[in-house]
């Protein structure tokens, strides 16, 4: 999504150089570089002019230290900047409440409300909490229905309620069963609608004046653009906000709602919404967006995602055989591409990778769908074939292209790329890891 603001903001370190000091002259040149692209982004105006001040006023006259270059000096100053105009810090979800802790979520239709109470229910059921899901909109058809097979999908506790309940019915009524079946999390879904109206901002106020709610975050939709900044105001002014939302942020908007909202309503961004699968919901940490808006990756946040779900004991197990010298086979290779699907897919690990690696990774053209047709390839070999790729001669590789419904030809190109990838492996277990990445630059230039 913010591929564009990101292409800009990394290319500041280019506009200056050979200079000792950052200097009127060279900051201005470089700032407009940089409004421009908040612009281009949607930033809401104000948001942008008082970014450039700030960051115009810590830039100039600062040092340039050591091996940095001016670019560099400032590409540092932005970074900090852009980390405090996003929150400074994560900001965790405050349920140290006598139970049961009320999250109330709030925003218009369309913007992944409920979807996102389904994801919050299913991070807090992974942190051995015990939540409660509850929707109270009794006017959009269906969405009642939606979170309780959202619930179920996501394996935790749903209460159920009628369209001709009244809301604060619905939710007392929950909160009451909570507290009698020893929930330590109620997580309400409140009713939208396609825009601010007066009717809605009541009954909102009303709901939250019944739950008494510890944590009540505003939902918004990162592709919204300018109008994201307007909704957050109206919502702040109604309600006592305690976090926000973005949900969206792996769509292909330009993304100024993650930078503008935070600086209208002072709340922190707390979670974002990076896809529509059910732990598509990730902490916000200001800093590892900056990062990622200026091109330097995420990899905390990728080494995170692999802690959480990679299984170690298979790592363990392919390092084991590597090292004897048992080799690296197709079903290892199955294996892998499991390992990064349950990290989000390909495109979520190339969105944390800095710049010049995304670029990289991007432009050897293997994408999901590549990724599918080779899992597809592999799983019409027999575990024989697999284990052993050599014994595939003519009529096997016939008979699998027909299984998995792709010519010869991608069989034969799936071989030739998995025997570049084993002669990597057997040079990283040589300690050759140089001559590895050498290796790597041609990999998988993708299938035709």
């Amino acid at each position: 999504m913010l591929e564009n603001l990101t292409g800009r903001l990394s290319r500041i370190a280019k506009t200056i150089r050979g200079e000792a000091r950052l200097t009127e002259a060279n900051v201005s040149e470089a700032l407009r570089e940089v409004r421009m692209a908040l612009l281009e982004a949607d930033v809401a105006l104000p948001v942008v002019k008082a970014f450039i001040e700030r960051v115009r006023e810590k830039a100039l006259g600062q040092e340039v230290i050591g091996s940095l270059t001016p670019g560099q000096a400032l590409v540092g100053v932005v970074h900090r900047e852009l980390t405090a105009l996003m929150g400074g810090e994560n900001a965790a979800l405050d349920l140290a409440v006598t139970p049961p802790a009320v999250v109330l979520l709030a925003g218009l239709q369309g913007t992944g409300k409920t979807t996102t109470a389904a994801k919050l229910a299913k991070m807090l059921a992974a942190e051995k909490r015990k939540p409660l899901l509850v929707s109270c909109d009794v006017y959009r058809p269906a969405a009642i229905e939606q979170l309780k097979a959202l619930a179920t999908q996501v394996g935790v506790d749903f209460f159920p309620s009628d369209p001709g309940q009244k809301p604060v019915e619905i939710a007392l009524a929950a909160l009451g069963h909570a507290r009698t079946h020893y929930h330590d999390v109620l997580v309400a879904d409140t009713a939208g609608r396609l825009a601010i109206d007066t009717v809605m901002m009541h009954e909102i106020a009303e709901l939250h004046a019944a739950l008494k709610p510890v944590e009540t975050l505003f939902v918004v939709d990162s592709m919204q653009g300018q109008d994201a900044v307007n909704v957050a105001k109206a919502f702040n002014d109604a309600l006592p906000l305690t976090g926000i939302v973005l949900t969206k942020l792996d769509g292909d908007a330009r993304g100024g709602a993650a930078l503008s909202v935070r600086q209208v309503t002072g709340k922190p961004i707390k979670f974002a919404g990076t896809s529509e699968k059910p732990d598509g919901l990730e902490p916000f940490h200001p800093e590892r967006m900056a990062s990622r808006i200026l091109g330097m990756g995420d990899v905390l946040s990728l080494v995170e995602e692999a802690r959480k779900s990679v299984d170690v004991e298979e790592a363990k197990k392919l390092a084991e055989k590597v090292k004897k010298g048992g080799g690296f086979d197709l079903e290892d290779f199955k294996q892998q591409i499991g390992q990064m699907r349950k990290m989000g897919g390909l495109s979520s690990l190339i969105d944390k990778l800095p710049a010049q690696l995304a670029q990289a990774a991007h432009s050897s053209k293997m994408d999901e769908k590549q990724l599918r047709r080779v899992e597809g390839i592999i799983n019409s070999m027999t575990r024989d074939e697999r284990v052993r790729p050599e014994i595939l001669k003519a009529s096997r590789k016939r008979r699998i292209a027909a299984g998995a419904g792709v010519p010869v030809q991608d069989v034969n190109r799936l071989l030739n790329q998995f025997e570049q990838l084993r002669e990597m492996m057997k040079r990283m277990q040589k300690g050759g890891l140089a001559k590895m990445m050498r290796g790597m630059k041609g990999f998988m230039p993708g299938m035709r």
